[in-house]
């Protein structure tokens, strides 16, 4: 069962919104209250609060490097996953032609059904748990009928360079297939998401009470990195979300294998 966190069901736009508003907010409270304790403070503490502000802003940009890091490798391993699938069906479907003449049919038929099935579940989002599981028993429905198949062929023909190699391209197909939805739910766990939020807010607020112990308003400077951070943000989540962000994995592999699947059975 395909199990999300709680940000999965709001949009990465919403959430990198949200993100701006509130450093944004954190960092006004944090101007005014240095303000406040502006004529209270001395010059060495805040000295002090100009090298906790810059230590703050590098936890910050480590935090980003580190899970930026985190959701560009899964979502490389993501479009591995796909192109790995894509070649694993397309090599079985080339050797469908190694199987006895009268179970070559029923072969290209299942692979064009299963090909099918497999475009079509990628474009469902994870958080359709229903049509996800009716797609993943059709699929593994499809997958027993080809290994029957294979069996019978391995019954009139035994040769390992014929049926065996069947055998073992469908045995790749299968595994393909589970590990790109396995790979589907390794998302950047959902704590160093909050953990990366927490250390923004405080970003905002640190530079905001320093500008108010300075007694002088950095509105563009807060603003253009406030920006840049929550670009950098959306980006993270964006690529960390399979089947909802903007950035997704291209399907085209699978795609074109299933149009080339189709047009050949619609020749024959």
């Amino acid at each position: 069962m395909d199990h999300q966190g709680f940000l999965y069901g709001y949009s990465s736009v919403a959430i990198a919104a949200s993100l701006l508003l509130g450093i944004l907010l954190f960092n006004e409270l944090g101007f005014r209250l240095g303000r406040y304790v502006q004529e209270k403070t001395d010059d060495e503490l805040k000295a002090l609060t100009g090298a906790i502000q810059g230590s703050v802003l590098g936890l910050l940009a480590l935090l980003l490097g580190f899970t930026f890091s985190m959701s560009m490798q899964r979502y490389d391993n993501r479009s591995m996953a796909l192109i790995d699938e894509a070649n694993a069906v397309g090599t079985a479907v080339l050797r469908v032609q190694l199987l006895p003449q009268e179970l070559q049919p029923q072969a290209n038929d299942l692979f064009k059904h299963y090909l099918g099935l497999r475009v079509e579940v990628g474009t469902i989002g994870l958080n359709d748990t229903q049509t996800r599981a009716r797609f993943n028993n059709e699929t593994a429905q499809v997958q027993a009928q080809l290994w029957a198949l294979a069996m019978k062929a391995a019954e009139l023909d035994p040769r390992p360079v014929t049926s065996g190699a069947f055998i073992t391209a469908l045995n790749e197909v299968i595994d393909s297939q589970g590990k790109r939805n396995a790979l589907l739910q390794m998302q950047v766990p959902e704590v160093v998401l909050l953990l990366l939020f927490v250390v923004f807010m405080s970003s905002g607020a640190i530079m905001g009470y320093s500008s108010g112990l300075s007694g002088k308003r950095m509105f563009v400077p807060v603003m253009l990195v406030s920006v840049l951070i929550t670009l950098i943000v959306f980006i993270i989540i964006d690529l960390d979300r399979p089947k909802r962000g903007l950035i997704q994995v291209n399907q085209s592999a699978l795609v074109e294998l299933y149009e080339a699947v189709a047009a050949t059975k619609d020749v024959r």
